[in-house]
């Protein structure tokens, strides 16, 4: 196993440092430096794990950090990349549960070849203490957000990670780098937003461009294309199952009766590598095998 493995699922990328191969403390510094693009190796998180050995039947625990180095609590894409990678290295096993901060997650290799791969991120909250949003109680549904000099009506979700999902008759990258930002860090969002923009084609096709709340202007995101088909499906706007556009490709969402969402996509190994020794020592990485046991 190489000291690193980059994935991609609809141009998200993540790392993926496995302490099989490497030991390293995540800290925000080392996080920034390996996510940078020009001075690091790129990318829009980092995963480190299993956080403990793998054992049959018992959720695996994984750290994750965004690009900008704060904590993610879940990145529905990032567990479906290394639902891969738990498959290919510590897991003869198609189906799993991988543990984050923000709780279990059943993960599901439906063509290990193909890197087809389905997430159950549970019941959404819809309710403003969930994000949270100062000022509001009940469910943010529909409800008006003042910006610089205007006003937009959003609907937040909570899905392992707050979500706000502002429906708009027309879609642009630029639109969304230019009001993105204003939501995410909108002092009504007191532990920042990731945003979604979203355009309803039909009941079956959802497109969406996205602003993360720590990595920015975004191709793809699991958990934002989750996050707009619960926001549809509650306003009666889509079935039950139903694909979400982003710039990056398509997601295929599947909404229970019991509000459960499903998520399934492609994940692909984009490369592995080996840290030199200068990244190596700048991030505070150590090769496994060299530390005494």
């Amino acid at each position: 196993m190489a000291d690193f493995v980059k994935y991609q699922a609809l141009g998200n990328d993540y790392l993926v440092l496995d302490p099989q191969q490497v030991k390293w403390e995540p800290s925000p510094a080392a996080a920034r430096q390996l996510c940078d693009r020009h001075f690091g190796i790129g990318a829009d998180g980092v995963m480190y794990g299993p956080v403990k050995p793998v054992q049959a039947g018992q959720p695996v625990e994984l750290v994750t950090l965004n690009s900008d180095g704060t904590t993610c609590g879940l990145s529905a894409n990032g567990v479906r990349m290394f639902a891969l990678h738990l498959a290919e290295h510590h897991l003869d096993a198609t189906s799993f549960t991988i543990r984050t901060p923000a709780g279990d997650s059943l993960v599901e290799i439906a063509d290990f070849s193909a890197g087809l791969v389905r997430v159950n991120l549970g019941r959404p909250s819809f309710e403003a203490g969930a994000i949270p949003v100062l000022g509001l109680s009940g469910p943010a549904i529909d409800w008006t957000l003042d910006l610089d000099g205007e006003q937009v009506t959003a609907t937040c979700v909570h899905n392992g990670n707050p979500h706000t999902v502002v429906f708009l008759d027309e879609l642009s990258a630029d639109r969304a780098r230019e009001l993105g930002p204003q939501i995410a860090r909108h002092p009504r969002f007191p532990d920042r937003t990731n945003v979604e923009f979203a355009r309803v084609r039909d009941r079956r096709l959802i497109e969406v461009e996205i602003w993360e709340r720590g990595a920015g202007y975004t191709l793809a995101s699991g958990g934002s294309g989750c996050a707009v088909a619960s926001a549809a499906h509650l306003a009666g706007l889509v079935d039950d199952e139903l694909t979400v556009q982003m710039p990056g490709g398509q997601l295929q969402i599947s909404i229970g009766a019991d509000q459960c969402v499903t998520m399934t996509g492609i994940v692909e190994k984009v490369a592995t590598g080996d840290f030199s020794a200068t990244l190596g020592e700048r991030i505070g990485v150590s090769r496994a095998s060299a530390v005494p046991a």
